[in-house]
């Protein structure tokens, strides 16, 4: 039975369901790097033409795109190892659903997001008392009401996958020292595409299997660690997150990027931030 809820999503709000319709077509392989039952079920019961209106799902885009998430799975995975009962907040978070593949039975999960992205999520995915959503635009300043609505008392983790990227530099500044500033002792992780990429989708140019990715005006290569230094006095430690090992040619090759001189400065980046503790 398919869903009835509103999916007719353009421009940012469409790449939810461009990523979702790929993490399924992953989960489907008997291989998979990346089960995601939610994510399958999903791509069956929305009423939405997947195929019509993104084409067919790209075997390396969405092995590529399941390696991301199993990557931010890993670091949310980590926190919640010395932070059991502490709180991720997920910004931008679409129809992600890492809370259903990493849920330790105590974290609290807050997704902020656009309200009619939101909306859809709230409708077609479970809801518990543990998870929290917040309608908010992100890529506005100062709407930052979300942060108002989390307990830091036991650990902040703040999550962006597939955000940063689609705003500009100043606002992800902004943001990110809104984060140091608020969650002391707190982290954040996020992934950025490469400057080179940001350009080319800021004229017109199509992305990873031939769809047409909406702008993305921020890009940062590795050089950029020393610009995030910058951002906030409290940052302590900027690192990167590598992808796991995939599966065959593709898997290998996207995981060992940064060692590969044809991609070292053109690649993808996931980076890990702290935030320094409250004296």
């Amino acid at each position: 039975m398919q869903s009835t809820a509103t999916t007719d999503f353009t421009g940012v709000a469409e790449t939810a369901l461009w990523t979702l319709y790929h993490r399924a077509a992953e989960a489907a392989r008997k291989d998979t790097v990346l089960p995601d039952p939610q994510a399958a079920r999903l791509v069956r019961e929305l009423d939405f033409p997947f195929r019509q209106r993104l084409g067919p799902a790209r075997p390396w885009v969405a092995q590529t795109l399941a390696l991301r998430a199993l990557a931010f799975d890993g670091v949310v995975r980590a926190f919640l190892s010395t932070h059991p009962e502490g709180t991720v907040i997920a910004l931008g978070e679409g129809l992600e659903t890492t809370f259903w593949r990493v849920d330790n039975g105590q974290v609290r999960w807050v997704s902020v997001d656009l309200a009619d992205p939101l909306a859809l999520r709230t409708r077609v995915l479970p809801h518990g008392r543990r998870q929290c959503h917040v309608p908010c635009d992100i890529s506005r300043d100062p709407d930052s009401r979300w942060t108002e609505l989390v307990d830091p008392s036991q650990g902040v983790l703040v999550t962006a996958q597939g955000l940063l990227m689609y705003l500009d530099a100043a606002r992800v500044h902004q943001l990110i020292a809104a984060c140091a500033e608020t969650f002391p002792g707190g982290a954040m992780v996020f992934d950025t595409v490469s400057r080179r990429f940001s350009a080319r989708c800021r004229t017109g140019g199509k992305g990873p299997g031939g769809y047409r990715l909406p702008p993305m005006p921020w890009g940062m290569d590795a050089d950029g660690h020393r610009t995030l230094q910058t951002v906030h006095p409290a940052i302590t430690e900027i690192r990167d997150v590598p992808l796991p090992v995939g599966r065959g040619l593709t898997g290998h090759v996207v995981s060992r990027a940064a060692t590969l001189p044809v991609l070292r400065s053109n690649r993808p980046l996931i980076t890990s931030l702290r935030f320094r503790a409250a004296v």
